[in-house]
């Protein structure tokens, strides 16, 4: 098969990581990276992602002359609110490009109905795909959920559970789910600065992709407050002090939470878990152990390039595109 080419928009942890898993796959090939911050600039991008070695494509913060490149796909990794990252999107499809983001919210666009239909038009006139995905929104708590009713004659409940060690994760992670702050300080910026992005998408995606009509959906967040001391690389918790961020996000149906996602994501959860019960025939239980947030999102976005290059033209989400695999020869 022909070598698909990559351009990497966005260098941040994310985007680096992304950016290795391309660099190391013989049915990729990278060809443009693109991020702002000067010290990245001008850099060879192996021997900023840490692969030893140069690879000949070196960072670069003209994105408009990068886009100008050959290439079947850009890999967007820079900010978590569509509607700041749009004008970035547009400037991608308009330059011929089929797009797989990180941005949460891209993950659903269509609970924001005027920039997703304006993405939409503008991918099917320039006959490219766009998608929205990661590990969470993106897989764990809508992507796989959705895939295991395939197991069920009919659903009436889902169900899902997601602990997450965040004690191993990024710096800006863990900064973004509040840990090391007082839990004052935590409620001041709660639903703002400190939140995990991405439980109503996920929510809309069920419901989308289950063909059920909900009546409204719900978010509530909460923090998870420290017993022990908790030291990670970046930062220390005394007892008292918030560890993480602990939120549901509910689909709601003539009063019943028909759909219910729990996330607790926090630098003392202890073992990462994933749990998905489905309320149906047969009943479901899925209990997924060791997911990795930061490296599987960088193997969902990589795993979903060649879907998202045949796919036809337009705004896709998970559910609108095959199931996903490494697909790496060995």
């Amino acid at each position: 098969m022909a070598k698909i080419r990559v351009v990497q928009f966005g260098l941040g942890p994310i985007g680096a990581g992304i950016a290795r898993v391309i660099a190391n796959r013989s049915d990729f090939q990278l060809v443009g990276a693109v991020d702002v911050d000067p010290a990245k600039v001008g850099q060879d991008l192996g021997q900023f992602i840490g692969l030893g070695h140069d690879l000949g494509v070196h960072v670069s913060d003209n994105a408009a002359k990068v886009l100008k490149k050959r290439a079947d796909v850009v890999m967007h990794c820079t900010g978590s609110v569509l509607a700041n990252v749009e004008p970035q999107l547009a400037q991608i499809i308009r330059a011929g490009k089929n797009i797989v983001s990180t941005c949460e919210e891209l993950a659903q666009p269509w609970g924001q109905p005027k920039i997703a239909r304006r993405l939409d038009a503008l991918a099917k006139k320039h006959k490219v795909t766009l998608l929205g995905t990661g590990i969470n929104p993106g897989f764990m708590m809508d992507t796989l959920p959705i895939m295991l009713t395939g197991l069920c004659q009919q659903v009436e409940r889902v169900r899902v559970h997601r602990v997450v060690d965040a004690s191993k994760r990024r710096q800006p992670l863990q900064r973004k789910i509040g840990a090391g702050l007082t839990v004052a300080e935590f409620k001041a910026k709660a639903g703002k600065e400190i939140r995990h992005v991405g439980l109503t998408e996920s929510v809309a995606l069920i419901a989308r992709a289950l063909r059920w009509k909900l009546d409204k959906i719900e978010e509530t967040i909460e923090p998870v407050v420290a017993h022990a001391p908790v030291k990670t690389d970046y930062l220390e918790v005394a007892p008292g002090g918030v560890t993480g961020v602990e939120q549901f996000g509910y689909g709601i149906k003539n009063g019943d939470k028909i759909i219910e996602l729990h996330l607790r994501m926090c630098v003392d959860a202890g073992e990462s878990v994933d749990e998905v019960w489905l309320d149906g025939t047969p009943p479901i239980h899925s209990i997924v152990k060791g997911v990795h947030g930061d490296l599987a999102t960088a193997a969902v976005a990589a795993n979903c390039v060649r879907r998202v290059v045949a796919a036809a033209p337009g705004l896709v989400t998970m559910a609108d595109i095959p199931i996903i695999s490494v697909g790496q020869a060995l």
